[in-house]
């Protein structure tokens, strides 16, 4: 026994080192990684960086919106990212775990799995891993990074920062030895509420699966209204009342949860935008794109 549990600690670190060493090259190169190669879990999650020039900077890793169906990974990816690393903000663009179009078509998750929760939150919990204990590799500060949302992927921010102690990682076989708290969340007109008249319905769908699976016990969990807790990162929100896809009110949900417990954060909301624009002021107004110089105002206050 003594004998299979030293082979079990040295196959432990074996992968730990390999890990880290390919991923170590992969940032530096400006690679994606899979952040679940040498686990337990048998998937392909992608972790884009986008680092910005310097030592001890800001990152942000940044969850795309799509329904939790699929993933805007131009605008609210890529775009969005390289925004971030233009203001030496480093960016992570994270390509979580979502129904997938074959899912939203077939409705397949009535009598196989699939992707669904808590997938997803597995995905940015172990990408706020690797980058926190990656963070000296990647030239980026441990204490200062954050998840930054849009839509779903705003959905999946709020998570990131309320269930931030939840062991959703075990079953996979980590025990991460770094805090899974984010430092600041920034969800960007974000789905919120999965029982609300104002809930997007296609996003819950995405999140839950089919038929029994999505029940009330389950919509009741993750309406994030629900949970706010006064130790939650500081958080800065903003959406738009003509959204046509995600009503409003899911925000004014969530800024009225946070301003009843005490939360910290900064709610803005412009008359006009709309919904999917991501940084790209040629997708919205110029109304609603003046959201990324309060929210770079904002991230400097936070961070004195």
């Amino acid at each position: 026994m003594q004998y299979k549990d030293k082979m079990r600690t040295v196959r432990y670190w074996l992968i730990l080192f390999a890990f880290i060493f390919v991923s170590t090259f992969a940032f530096a190169q400006g690679l994606p990684i899979n952040i679940w190669e040498g686990t337990d879990c048998k998937t392909n999650v992608k972790l884009t960086p986008y680092l910005a020039e310097g030592t001890d900077n800001t990152a942000v890793i940044v969850c795309p919106g799509g329904s939790y169906f699929w993933l805007d990974k131009k605008t609210e990816g890529k775009g969005v990212a390289e925004w971030l690393q233009s203001n030496g903000i480093s960016a992570f663009v994270l390509e979580y775990r979502v129904g997938g179009v074959p899912a939203f078509i077939t409705h397949y998750r009535l009598f196989s799995r699939g992707n669904r929760f808590p997938d997803m939150l597995q995905d940015v919990q172990r990408s706020i891993q690797i980058v926190r204990e990656n963070a000296r590799n990647y030239g980026i500060n441990a204490n200062e990074v954050g998840v930054m949302g849009f839509s779903a992927g705003g959905h999946l921010a709020i998570m990131s920062g309320i269930f931030f102690d939840s062991d959703v990682l075990s079953s996979v076989g980590i025990e991460p030895h770094v805090s899974l708290k984010p430092d600041y969340i920034v969800p960007i007109y974000p789905v919120v509420s999965m029982t609300d008249w104002s809930t997007h319905k296609r996003s819950r769908r995405g999140l839950l699966g089919e038929g029994s699976s999505i029940s009330n016990e389950m919509k009741d969990s993750l309406s994030l209204e629900k949970h706010v807790r006064l130790d939650m990162p500081p958080t800065f929100l903003m959406n738009c009342v003509d959204d046509p896809i995600v009503k409003y009110q899911n925000s004014e949900l969530l800024d009225s949860a946070m301003n009843a417990c005490g939360a910290p954060h900064k709610y803005i909301q412009y008359k006009t935008g709309g919904h999917g624009f991501g940084a790209n002021p040629k997708k919205t107004t110029s109304e609603a794109i003046a959201w990324k110089n309060e929210f770079l105002k904002w991230l400097k206050g936070i961070l004195k």
